[in-house]
């Protein structure tokens, strides 16, 4: 299958873009630990005073206040200052005039070229950001995708606040539905038979309004406890990435998972029948029981 280069392009800016939008997210909650990054109020120097520095090339992968990061196919990152000297053109076609716009233009998952200075005589010093161009078709493809990222945050967002909204501070279910899937010694793979089993369950449970996932994994009792907790972990994240993943169960619809070792065992571990049941997850579909009692 041939791939072009705008297609290649585009799923690139999509890539940053989830990216930087995963940082976005964060930042909300805590201030960034990057040192690099400078929020707003730090006076930027005077371009006059500099000489021309290195062009740059890439993605714009960040931004706070006055600074961005550029991020190159290659994965360098450079932090560019921008400011209200710093020229934003966008060009109309491939010998199209350039539009110039604000710096609200830079946004993220945006390909660009910039035009850099420095201080003088400063190599390796922060670079400040003369020019920025940028195609005309890029900026819309990334306006496109930020607008459509941010619909579906603001979709999960509201659909987790409404199952909060529903469920409040209770901490008690209906067990409505329980399946185990079943592992080798030692491993953490799943079977087609498993997947399968799996979809169905989650499509049995899709039907199911307010319906939760709890996701709870076991060993037998093979191998030290130490081993056979980071496995039942492992296996129980297993389940739930392939649920999620490949049958499209929400994340928000998803109770906090738990390894839980030789726990709980179904059957009795002095006999090889029994350890096979108990290396397992236990995926139980599960109701508030306020929820369901309506």
């Amino acid at each position: 299958m041939c791939v072009s280069s705008k297609d290649r392009r585009v799923r690139f800016m999509m890539v940053m873009l989830a990216l930087s939008a995963s940082a976005s997210l964060s930042a909300q909650q805590q201030r960034s630990s990057d040192s690099n990054i400078v929020v707003d109020g730090v006076p930027l120097p005077d371009p006059s005073t500099m000489t021309e520095g290195p062009e740059i090339k890439g993605v714009i992968s960040a931004r706070t206040g006055n600074r961005l990061k550029v991020t190159s196919a290659d994965g360098t990152s450079t932090v560019i200052a921008v400011g209200d000297a710093t020229q934003v053109k966008a060009a109309s076609g491939l010998f199209g005039s350039n539009k110039k716009l604000g710096l609200d233009a830079l946004l993220n998952g945006l390909p660009v070229t910039v035009k850099t200075l420095q201080p003088a005589g400063g190599a390796g010093s922060e670079l400040y950001a003369s020019q920025v161009n940028f195609r005309k078709g890029d900026f819309k493809t990334a306006s496109m995708i930020r607008n459509a990222t941010d619909q579906r945050f603001e979709e999960q967002i509201a659909a987790t606040e409404a199952l909060r909204g529903r469920l409040g501070d209770i901490d008690k279910y209906n067990i409505k539905n329980t399946i185990n899937v079943h592992f080798d010694t030692g491993k953490a793979e799943l079977s087609p038979e498993d997947k399968a089993q799996l979809c169905q369950t989650a499509s049995t449970a899709e039907a199911t309004e307010n319906a939760l996932m709890l996701v709870v994994g076991y060993t037998d009792s093979t191998g030290p406890e130490e081993v056979n907790q980071q496995l039942s972990e492992k296996r129980a994240a297993r389940v739930i990435n392939y649920l999620q993943q490949a049958c499209g169960w929400k994340p928000y619809r998803m109770l906090t998972p738990t390894g839980m070792a030789t726990a709980d065992p179904l059957a009795p571990n002095d006999t090889p029948e029994g350890k096979a049941q108990n290396r397992r997850v236990a995926v139980n579909i599960l109701v508030s029981k306020s929820v369901d009692d309506l």
